[in-house]
């Protein structure tokens, strides 16, 4: 059973699916075709946290339009979404970094331990 629901709500709704579903595809586009690490895990976060904010805020229109009062649990989840998938992502690209810095410096002592091939002459 759907509720009767205004045309204005209706069109809201509709369009903040669509520019979701949008930045969700585009998200995992850039998942799949951007070059390296930082650019792939850039484009998927930034996707996950505009398209999870479209679903919530027509999640709160739809809620506040049918119960005829602001309801408030939806403003609550797209909170925790907006916070941890960028917090999760900077995590994640911290420790890349440091594993490559880590990676550097243990190619740099091998190469400084190894003798030169050089023959004196």
């Amino acid at each position: 059973m759907t509720p009767d629901l205004p045309n204005w709500a209706i069109l809201a709704i509709s369009f903040l699916l669509v520019v979701a579903g949008f930045f969700a595809f585009t998200g995992s586009l850039g998942l799949l075709r951007l070059p390296h690490f930082y650019s792939r895990i850039h484009a998927p976060t930034l996707g996950n946290t505009l398209a999870s904010f479209c679903i919530v805020v027509s999640i709160l229109i739809m809620a506040s339009v049918t119960e005829h009062r602001f309801v408030a649990h939806s403003l609550l989840v797209s909170f925790f979404l907006i916070i941890t998938s960028p917090v999760t992502a900077m995590l994640l690209m911290r420790a890349a970094i440091k594993r490559e810095l880590r990676r550097g410096v243990e190619e740099r002592t091998k190469a400084e331990k190894t003798p030169s091939t050089q023959t004196e002459s």
